[in-house]
């Protein structure tokens, strides 16, 4: 029985679409103005202004501003956690030496508006496959492309920046089919080159595809920038740019749900490299192709369907020599450190190795290690 979300697209009439921007405008200023009332609090009386006591001034912050009513209530008090959430994040980051920023003020100018719903009294509802019930639209034109299973909990609305409709239906209690066992284990080194290559010589192909759209992106965005910020073409222009990086983003994130999805049912055992996205990007010469690679997503997407299946992650230790040593004799070759060098020979051994498939195997092993070792 796990958690899992569902994410449809909706087709809202005129009525409700501006229904569902003044909510987001609600859920902005309702976070805005307690954020601020947070900070003014602790720098007059050096006391902490929690969750709850924010929720006891949300009833005559409503007769204040009465069109706040407008709103779904469910919604206002999600804008609430949300900020306790991100002020709890704030200071454990503190505690434990990591970088995580202040809560900052939401931007009324962001193009990219989403806001939270609770689950109340069947007031969130999937009538059948072309509709759906949500709080203070009432029933949505909706492309339901799948059964949605378990007991649900919330639903997010989100207007893209190209000015689509979603919705993200929160479900818990779903009970997922496990994928039978296979009894193989792999081990798998993430590159640019090749974004994937598996210890059994399997690679998955780095389509790069922001290199693939960036002369057509560039000249979009040059048109823009030539145009006067908040007119009428300049917004048509924005649209048309936005649709390039939503393909962008859409492409790369169904090439790594496929890619993702294949090795977790192919094997029991998945090992791979504890990857420091954020360091690698330091490298300014290979920024942009770490960020199209999307290291962390992957990551991120075995973890969460390892989970759901049964299966089992192991990550290696990121200064581990994966590709310097040779996965037959042991030997490590410092020359390796060159990544211009694919393939080499190996010196000891004389073991013929392709840098990155030796890299996985080498990546493989050690995990299996640090799992007999526990």
């Amino acid at each position: 029985m796990i958690d899992k979300s569902y994410k449809f697209r909706m087709y809202p009439n005129e009525i409700q679409s501006e229904q569902i921007k003044q909510n987001c405008g609600c859920y902005r200023f309702v976070y805005n103005h307690f954020l601020y009332t947070r900070i003014m609090n602790y720098e007059a009386t050096g006391e902490s202004f929690g969750y709850y006591d924010c929720c006891a001034c949300l009833p005559d912050l409503k007769k204040k501003y009465p069109w706040l009513r407008n709103a779904d209530s469910t919604s206002l008090q999600v804008a609430l956690k949300n900020l306790d959430n991100a002020f709890q994040m704030f200071f454990i980051g503190l505690k434990d030496g990591r970088h995580v920023g202040y809560p900052k003020y939401k931007t009324r100018s962001s193009h990219r508006l989403k806001y939270t719903c609770k689950y109340v009294n069947d007031n969130i509802e999937i009538i059948d496959e072309k509709h759906i019930k949500l709080p203070k639209l009432g029933v949505v034109e909706c492309r339901v492309s799948r059964k949605v299973e378990g007991r649900i909990l919330r639903a997010t609305i989100e207007i893209t920046p190209s000015g689509k409709f979603y919705v993200s239906i929160c479900c818990t209690d779903v009970e997922m089919e496990q994928y039978p066992k296979t009894g193989h284990s792999v081990g798998i080194d993430m590159g640019i080159k090749d974004l994937i290559v598996d210890s059994d010589g399997n690679k998955y192909p780095n389509n790069k595809y922001i290199k693939m759209y960036e002369k057509r992106l560039a000249i979009e965005q040059r048109k823009l920038s030539r145009k006067t910020r908040g007119s009428k073409r300049w917004e048509k222009q924005r649209i048309v740019v936005a649709r390039i990086q939503e393909k962008i983003a859409n492409m790369r994130r169904d090439n790594i749900q496929k890619v993702t999805t294949e090795l977790v049912k192919n094997n029991d055992i998945i090992c791979m490299e504890d990857l420091k996205p954020s360091n690698m990007m330091k490298n300014h010469h290979l920024a942009k192709a770490v960020a199209d690679a999307s290291f962390r997503e992957i990551r991120r997407e075995l973890e969460y369907k390892s989970e759901w299946h049964g299966r089992k992650i192991q990550c290696t230790d990121p200064f581990f020599p994966s590709s310097q040593k040779c996965s037959c004799c042991g030997y490590i070759n410092p020359e390796i450190k060159d990544l211009s060098v694919r393939d080499y020979i190996c010196p000891a051994c004389g073991a013929h190795h392709d840098r990155d498939v030796n890299a996985s195997v080498n990546i493989r092993d050690e995990g299996l290690k640090l799992i007999n070792s526990k």
